[in-house]
C-alpha cells in the first residue's frame, strides 16, 4: 500500500525507532508541536508573562478547530477537558421539568457517563442504551430510544472501545424530531473523521486534542450552535466566560456572546500552543484525505486480524470494515501486560480492558499495523 504521506514522516522522530499506534489514546510528537511548546517556554523565559502572545495562541488554536469542524471561531469555546465542556452544558440544562431525560450508551467514554449521572439529584434520568461492541446497529438503538421525555442525547462519534462509529447526523435527526439536543464527543474521531456541524446539523459537539488532533492533554474545545449558545446560561463558569474578563468585575455576572460563555477559568496556554501547532499541520493536509487513508489501513488492519486468527472486537470482523473509524481493537487476554511487551519490541499500542487497541494516524505506514498485528499473534499464542 503506498503512502501518501511519507514526506511527513519526518516530522515524527519516534517513527525512527519505534511504530506509535496509539492515537486512541496518545499521538506521536511531531516537530511543529514541539517547537510550539519550546516557544511558549521561551516567552515565558525571556518575557516573565505575555498575555498578549497567551491570547493569541488561544485564538489561534480556537480557529485551527472551527476550521478542521466548518465552524466559526466564535462557535467554539476553550476549556480544559471534555467532561468539563459536558459539565458546562449540563449546567445549563433544565432537568426540572417533564423532559429530564438523558439518553447514552454503556459504550460512552466512562468520564461522560459520569457527567450526566451526576445531574441525577437535579431530576434528570439517565437511560443507558445497551450498544454491543463490534455492533453495527447502535445509531439505530439511540434512535429508537429518543422520546417525549428526552432532553439530550449523548453520543461518541467514534467509540473508545472498539472503534465504531455513530450516524451524528442521523442520531440528530432522531433528536431534533422529538425536541431534544445531542451532544456529540468526538474525542475519537475528530483529526481522523471528516466533521462539518453545520451540514450535520449538530447543536454541540466536543474534542481533546491528545488523540487524533496530535496535541497533549489539558485542552478541550466546545462548539455549541450559535443560536442554541445565546439561550443557555451555564452555571459552571469563570471569568473567561464574561463579555470583557479583563473588567475584573466582581459584582455582576453577564455572559459572552456565543460559545464565549462556557469559557471557565484561565485558558490552558501551553496546551493551546500545542494544540495550534498540531491542527494546523492536519489542516494544511486535510482530514478527508487522512479519512481515505486511515480507511485502508483499517480494512488491512481487518484482513490481517483474520489471518492471523486474532479475536477482533471492532466491527467488520467478518468481512469489509463496517461504520469503523482507524481504532482496530483486539480481544487479548491480560491486555495491559501485552501492552508492555509490545512497547518491548517497538510498538507503542493502547490497551483498554481486555482489548489492545491499533489506532494508526496518517504518518504510519502498512507494515507498521502488519507488524504489530503479527507481533500480537506472537505474543499471544
Amino acid at each position: 500500500m503506498k503512502h501518501p504521506f511519507s514526506s511527513y514522516r519526518k516530522l515524527f522522530p519516534i517513527l525512527q525507532r519505534t511504530a506509535q499506534l496509539s492515537s486512541c489514546s496518545q499521538s506521536a510528537l511531531s516537530l511543529p508541536v514541539r517547537r510550539a511548546i519550546d516557544d511558549y517556554l521561551e516567552v515565558w523565559l525571556q518575557r516573565g508573562a505575555d498575555w498578549g502572545y497567551w491570547m493569541e495562541q488561544v485564538a489561534l488554536a480556537r480557529a485551527e478547530f472551527a476550521r478542521m469542524i466548518h465552524a466559526e471561531p466564535g462557535d467554539v469555546a476553550v476549556l480544559g477537558s471534555v467532561s468539563d465542556a459536558a459539565s458546562s452544558i449540563a449546567s445549563a440544562l433544565d432537568f426540572s421539568a417533564e423532559r429530564r431525560e438523558i439518553v447514552t450508551t454503556t459504550l460512552d467514554f466512562p468520564s461522560l457517563c459520569h457527567v450526566w449521572l451526576a445531574q441525577q439529584p437535579r431530576g434528570a434520568q439517565v437511560r443507558f442504551v445497551q450498544a454491543q461492541a463490534g455492533g453495527t446497529r447502535t445509531s439505530a438503538q439511540i434512535a429508537e430510544a429518543i422520546g417525549a421525555r428526552t432532553a439530550l442525547v449523548s453520543v461518541s462519534q467514534v467509540c473508545f472501545y472498539d472503534g465504531q462509529i455513530v450516524d451524528i447526523a442521523a442520531t440528530g435527526r432522531a433528536a431534533r424530531a422529538q425536541g431534544a439536543l445531542q451532544f456529540v464527543d468526538a474525542y475519537q474521531s475528530a483529526g481522523a473523521v471528516s466533521i462539518d456541524v453545520r451540514a450535520q446539523e449538530l447543536d454541540m459537539l466536543a474534542a481533546g486534542a491528545q488523540k487524533y488532533l496530535l496535541g497533549i492533554p489539558g485542552i478541550a474545545f466546545l462548539y455549541v450552535r450559535p443560536t442554541l449558545a445565546q439561550r443557555l446560561r451555564p452555571t459552571i463558569t469563570g471569568w473567561f466566560g464574561r463579555v470583557d474578563p479583563f473588567a475584573f468585575d466582581p459584582l455582576h455576572l453577564d455572559f459572552a456572546d456565543g460559545a464565549a460563555r462556557f469559557n471557565t477559568g484561565t485558558p490552558p496556554m501551553m496546551c493551546a500552543c500545542a494544540a495550534r501547532a498540531s491542527m494546523a499541520l492536519l489542516n494544511e493536509i486535510g482530514i478527508p484525505a487522512i479519512e481515505a487513508y486511515l480507511a485502508e489501513l483499517s480494512a488491512l488492519a481487518l484482513e490481517e486480524a483474520a489471518r492471523l486468527g486474532l479475536s477482533v472486537a471492532s466491527p467488520g470482523a467478518c468481512g469489509a470494515p463496517v461504520a469503523k473509524g482507524a481504532n482496530t481493537a483486539i480481544h487479548i487476554p491480560n491486555a495491559a501486560r501485552v501492552e508492555a511487551q509490545m512497547l518491548q519490541s517497538g510498538y507503542v499500542v493502547s490497551a483498554r480492558n481486555d482489548v489492545i487497541r491499533i489506532a494508526p494516524h496518517f504518518y504510519n505506514q502498512a507494515d507498521e499495523v502488519v507488524g504489530a498485528l503479527r507481533e500480537l499473534a506472537r505474543l499471544t499464542r
